[in-house]
Formats: C-alpha cells, sequence, structure tokens
C-alpha cells in the first residue's frame, strides 16, 4: 500500500491519500481519542504520540498535530498507523453515517445555500483536506462549522469571509454574512 502526503494551507494538519475509499458517504471529525471511540482508525490515529485531531473524508485522512511537534518525526508513525488499518481490514467507522449537513425546517433560501457549499464550496475545500459543514441561516447570516485543515487554518478567515461570503452574497441576496461556529 503506497499512502501519499499533501501539505495543506494549515501548518498544523498533513492530508494522507491512502489510494482507497476512507468514508462511504459524509465525513467525521474527531478532536479527541475520547471521542473517536466509533472510529478503529481515528483511535490508531490518536495513539500516535503528538497527534491531536482526525478529520475523515471520502478519500482522505487530514491529521492534525500538536504545537510542539514537528511532522519529519510524527509523519512515519501516522502513515504506519493507516497503513496498519488499512491492511488489518477494520472499519473505519463503526455504523458509519456521516455527518448531517444542517438539520431542521429547509426553506428555498437554505436549499439555495447547501447546494452553492455542497456544488462549489466542499469540493474545493476537500482538496485542502477540511471540510464546511452547514450550521443554519438566520437574519441573513450563514453560520458555518469548519473541520479538518480548515479548523484552525490561519488561511481560514480570509476564505470565509473573501471567497465563501462573496460568493453567497453574489448568488443569493438575503445572505448578507457568513460566520464560522465551531
Amino acid at each position: 500500500m503506497f499512502i501519499q502526503t499533501e501539505a495543506t494551507p494549515n501548518p498544523a494538519t498533513l492530508k494522507f491519500l491512502p489510494g482507497c475509499q476512507v468514508m462511504k458517504q459524509g465525513t467525521a471529525n474527531f478532536t479527541s481519542a475520547a471521542a473517536a471511540g466509533r472510529s478503529p482508525l481515528a483511535l490508531r490515529l490518536f495513539a500516535v504520540d503528538g497527534v491531536t485531531g482526525v478529520f475523515l473524508g471520502t478519500d482522505f485522512v487530514t491529521v492534525t498535530k500538536a504545537g510542539g511537534r514537528e511532522w519529519d518525526s510524527l509523519k512515519p508513525f501516522v502513515l504506519g498507523a493507516i497503513m496498519e488499518h488499512f491492511t488489518s481490514g477494520a472499519a473505519v467507522v463503526e455504523d458509519e453515517g456521516g455527518e448531517a449537513n444542517g438539520a431542521g425546517e429547509e426553506d428555498e433560501t437554505t436549499a439555495q445555500i447547501k447546494e452553492l457549499l455542497d456544488t462549489r464550496v466542499r469540493p474545493a475545500v476537500a482538496q485542502d483536506g477540511g471540510d464546511i459543514i452547514f450550521r443554519g441561516f438566520k437574519n441573513g447570516v450563514v453560520y458555518l462549522h469548519m473541520q479538518g485543515a480548515c479548523s484552525g487554518c490561519p488561511s481560514s478567515t480570509a476564505t470565509l469571509k473573501h471567497g465563501i461570503e462573496n460568493m453567497l452574497r453574489y448568488y443569493i441576496l438575503e445572505v448578507m454574512e457568513v460566520r464560522a461556529v465551531d
């Protein structure tokens, strides 16, 4: 098994491409070993000293490292953990259902926002090892949750304000602002 790696705009994260499907649908974001209980892959990665976050996409794994660690020393252990997992045949996530992309009632404006996010934004941020999840739309404000490499990325504010907000405001007149939420 050959696993490729790609740098992301976030220096604390690295994108790993195992050359096979990781998630059947949706994404999964784990910010601690305690939260990773349903993912044997995430648990294996959190066992590597220095790993502080794991994000699972359709065909990639984004790993976040602790501030005091260097990728040169951490990367071989992460690669080993990913390789061990995929050669073991264990599930990536037990009872995989993916993250819900928003919830509740959906009006026409919300449907348009979700459509633009799904077709134009999410594929672009997935290339950088992250994801953006719709959390709501109220009083002209779109609330988005940033995951994987996008969470904590130095350029995430610029992406959110100059990229996503401008695009949504251009296509949907009701949108006035975009805000990140946890």
